[in-house]
């Protein structure tokens, strides 16, 4: 068992992630004095911890992202970690070209931590909606991209890959999924096979494994035995784990919180399109999610449920 995984108390599955995130960057900055949060205005409350234990290595940027991005950067530049974080669309679609330029060709490490995940802040609508971050951020070298659905997650692959010179950026969602994992088999790049199946395959990232493993029963009762996997980290996608469960079961359904176009579905069927799987997407269609509401609800009306995954699976591949 890695040291990662070994020496530090873990928060239950169903644990606040944002939360999480607070006491990660305060037992890192305790142990690496190269460690500098910066936010967006966001989380003071939370981060206070680590600002009282690390002076002169937490700053509050305000609402000035592209900018805090660019310093971000010069942090790395000159030999320090940084952490820059704030809400979804303000990081990646806002400071699309800093991110673009400062970090990735400059080629320099650093750690971009989100809230607000696709739809989480429903109520304020669409300028807080991020639903096209894997897509723009796939576009660009030396970038790895987390999903972490649970606070456990969050600080084994925090710790991970926090210093490891790459850009990572860490999509933190308001709801955690709420199952179990072993804190072994959670890694860098790995992906977590939740349920043995043998004629369909069932992939969830984020906190949509909830819907996953939940609709299993009800894929059973239809003649569906699923092999459930989940995926933390889009980008290194583990290739090999899904090539070999597709290759089993010859169907699978990809089940996200992102746009259809450059999600985590297609990246996987760039995978496996040699393999000649039956192949079904479960994500949010390439248009604005206009209505307000709670995520809950946006989650009922996208389909994003254990019913939604039933419904689309006899859609797309009929019976077993």
């Amino acid at each position: 068992m890695s040291a990662a995984t070994k020496q530090y108390p873990l928060p239950a599955p169903d644990a606040d992630i944002r939360g999480q995130f607070a006491e990660t960057m305060y037992s890192v900055g305790l142990t690496d004095e190269r460690l500098v949060v910066m936010v967006g205005d966001i989380s003071h409350f939370a981060l206070q911890l680590f600002a009282e234990a690390c002076p002169g290595r937490y700053y509050n940027i305000g609402i000035c992202e592209p900018a805090s991005v660019s310093m971000a950067a010069g942090l790395s530049r000159v030999g320090l970690i940084p952490v820059f974080h704030t809400i979804a669309p303000f990081i990646v679609e806002r400071s699309f070209e800093q991110i673009k330029l400062d970090f990735c060709y400059q080629q320099l490490g650093g750690n971009l931590v989100t809230v607000g995940s696709a739809f989480d802040y429903a109520n304020l609508g669409v300028t807080h909606h991020c639903y096209s971050d894997f897509a723009l951020l796939k576009t660009l070298p030396n970038v790895e991209i987390m999903h972490p659905g649970s606070g456990a997650e969050f600080d084994l692959l925090f710790r991970q890959s926090y210093r490891n010179d790459k850009l990572s950026y860490f999509k933190i969602p308001g709801t955690p999924h709420g199952i179990a994992i072993d804190p072994k088999d959670i890694s860098v790049g790995k992906v977590i096979r939740i349920a043995h199946g043998d004629n369909l395959t069932v992939i969830a990232t984020g906190t949509q494994l909830a819907s996953a493993v939940n609709a299993k029963e009800q894929l059973k009762q239809a003649g569906w035995n699923a092999d459930i996997l989940y995926v933390h980290t889009i980008t290194p996608l583990d290739v090999s784990a899904i090539r070999e469960s597709v290759g089993r079961t010859r169907r699978v359904i990809v089940v996200e919180e992102h746009m259809q176009n450059g999600g985590l579905g297609d990246s996987i069927l760039r995978s496996i399109h040699d393999l000649r799987p039956k192949f079904a997407s479960l994500a949010i269609p390439n248009q604005f999610v206009l209505e307000y509401g709670s995520y809950q609800e946006h989650c009922e009306e996208l389909g994003l449920t254990p019913d939604g995954i039933l419904q689309t699976v006899q859609n797309a591949f009929g019976n077993p």
